[in-house]
């Protein structure tokens, strides 16, 4: 007698035949490789042939292959890349008279006005001086100017005009307004011009500081101010960032929460679209719309997604869009920051003590640091030590600027000057606190990390947080690595008490002999440069200080801004400068 048929189980069984097996997806760590294989690919620009590179994208696409995508990604930035290098061939000297517009808002500098500006399809850097200055200065971006000047090649090896895609520089003799540009552009002018108006009432450094914090135009700051923030690790806060995208939203969030999800979803992207219009799409702007944009969207669709993959969706597609932005200091500061905050914030808090705000403040500050730190080193030689805490003093306060500096703001220049003076007292408090613990961050002699530092203390912390999680009961092998981090923090400052008796920097001299400091200043120094010299020397004081002519009065203003300057003694032709104590 043979045996019965056998069946399947599940036809057996009465049940469904199993679901096929799901189809491949870009996993989250797929998305973050993607992003740095079209990151590389964008750095690397080699002149692929374009259609080939965009087959293979299209063909993972369409055959599910997420490997194939992150290969077909690194070939079509850099075929893209090789395009947009190749378009910045420099213009030929000459003549010229025509329109142009503006991408920027005009910066003074000590020799006129600057701004980029298009013309045609090429983009050019605009120089004026003199009368012209003045008219360029007082144009907002995306308005339009009838200019008469000369072009000039860009100077040679000059790659912080290559992000910005400038092929030359246009000396401007003579500029008239044209007209106010696109309607976009007339809206987003009305509306800063509008917040302008109501900061008039601010002394001048909050108004400035107000600027920075709200719309990112950090034009009017003084450089002792700059260099407050620069010293406490303060520097994101003076230009616009994501947080500030995310208070506009939470700011309007009482009315989109009441339409339909369709509507959210596109009076959202609006919105995002008009803060980037009005904070003039600097690099971190665009990183922060971005990843606003494919977060909303991702949320509308049902599909929320980490923050991470969010990020790594955005990075790639502005870097396919304009591959140029991986050579962007400030686009890659931004993108190391959020990519911090993405991999290392929840770890670093759940090893934290203290009340939760406490433990997310210093997590998410010391997340950020850790993601800038490989962009921040090699540029800009460190990480201030105090930064730490100056951003966990200093940020949440700044966040109010925005929350309630924003709609102050606009009521404040509709109503005019009394009632501004009431609305932004707030603000005008809110901004005292953030410049002075700027102010005493930077004054502290605790010195910057370097990159040799940096890798102690991450291993260290590294080490010690393994610890914590496999063998949670050896207690003095996490202490010595606790006790390596402590150690390489309070190193820069051990240095600073020790310093050399002469250092040079920056077209000055500092002298320390038996507890006096000479300062000698061999020509014209710029605040800025005199500034960031003295503060990475650990000069607490100036005894003395020597030039050989009257001083700059806005060098003496940013030098008395946080040291006291003694004495001050202009050098005749015969004097030698000082090199022992002083009189």
């Amino acid at each position: 007698m043979s045996a019965p048929t056998e069946r399947p189980p599940a036809v057996a069984s009465g049940l469904p035949p199993a679901p096929a097996a799901p189809p491949r997806q870009l996993t989250d760590r797929g998305a973050v490789a993607l992003a740095v294989a079209v990151a590389l690919g964008a750095w690397w620009s080699r002149p692929l042939p374009l259609l080939p590179c965009a087959f293979v994208v299209v063909a993972s696409l369409l055959a599910r292959r997420p490997w194939l995508l992150v290969l077909g990604g690194l070939v079509l930035a850099s075929s893209l890349g090789a395009r947009s290098m190749a378009g910045l061939d420099p213009v030929e000297a000459g003549p010229y008279e025509g329109r142009v517009t503006l991408l920027a808002d005009p910066t003074p500098t000590p020799f006129g006005t600057r701004v980029d500006v298009r013309v045609g399809q090429q983009r050019l850097e605009l120089q004026a001086e003199g009368a012209a200055a003045g008219s360029v200065g007082s144009a907002l971006a995306g308005e339009r100017l009838l200019v008469t000047g000369r072009l000039r090649p860009p100077p040679p090896r000059s790659p912080w005009l290559v992000p910005r895609h400038v092929v030359g520089r246009l000396a401007v003799e003579h500029a008239e307004r044209v007209d106010g540009g696109s309607a976009p552009w007339q809206a987003a002018n009305r509306f800063r011009r509008l917040l302008g108006r109501g900061a008039e009432v601010l002394p001048e450094t909050a108004r400035s500081l107000y600027g920075g914090f709200v719309l990112g135009d950090d034009r009017d700051q003084r450089p002792e101010v700059v260099d407050d923030f620069r010293g406490a690790g303060l520097t994101h806060l003076l230009v616009v960032s994501g947080q500030n995208l995310a208070f506009v939203l939470v700011l309007l969030s009482p009315v989109t929460n009441r339409l339909g999800l369709r509507w959210r979803w596109v009076v959202t992207l609006g919105v995002i679209g008009a803060f980037g219009v009005v904070t003039r799409f600097e690099p971190s702007v665009l990183r922060a719309s971005a990843m606003a944009a494919l977060a909303v969207s991702a949320s509308t669709a049902g599909r929320p997604a980490a923050s991470l993959r969010i990020l790594a969706l955005a990075v790639s597609g502005l870097l396919l869009v304009d591959p140029l932005l991986v050579r962007s200091v400030g686009f890659e500061l931004s993108v190391g920051a959020s990519a911090g905050i993405a991999v290392l914030a929840a770890p670093i808090e759940a090893h934290l003590r203290g009340p939760a705000w406490l433990r997310e403040a210093l997590a998410v500050t010391i997340a950020a640091q850790l993601g800038v730190a490989p962009v921040l080193v090699p540029r800009f030689g460190g990480v201030p030590v105090v930064s730490i805490v100056a951003n966990v003093l200093a940020v949440p306060v700044a966040g109010l600027v925005t929350t309630w500096g924003l709609p102050a703001g606009v009521v404040a220049g509709l109503l005019g000057p009394n009632v501004a003076r009431v609305v932004h007292l707030p603000t005008q408090l809110a901004i005292w606190w953030v410049a002075a613990v700027a102010r005493v961050s930077a004054s502290l002699p605790l010195g910057e990390v370097g990159g040799e530092g940096l890798l102690v203390i991450v291993t260290a912390g590294a080490v010690a947080v393994r610890l914590g999680r496999r063998r949670p009961t050896w207690h003095w092998p996490r202490r010595a690595a606790t006790a390596v981090v402590l150690a390489a923090l309070l190193a820069p400052a051990v240095a600073l008490r020790h310093p050399p008796p002469q250092q040079q920097a920056a077209g000055l001299t500092i002298v320390r002999q038996q507890g006096t400091t000479v300062v000698v200043l061999s020509g014209r120094v710029s605040p800025a440069d005199a500034m960031e010299a003295l503060r990475l020397a650990g000069v607490r004081r100036i005894d003395l200080l020597q030039a050989p002519s009257e001083p700059d009065p806005d060098l003496l203003r940013a030098l008395r801004h946080r040291w006291p300057v003694t004495h001050i003694q202009v050098l005749e032709p015969t004097d030698e400068p000082t090199d022992g104590p002083a009189p």
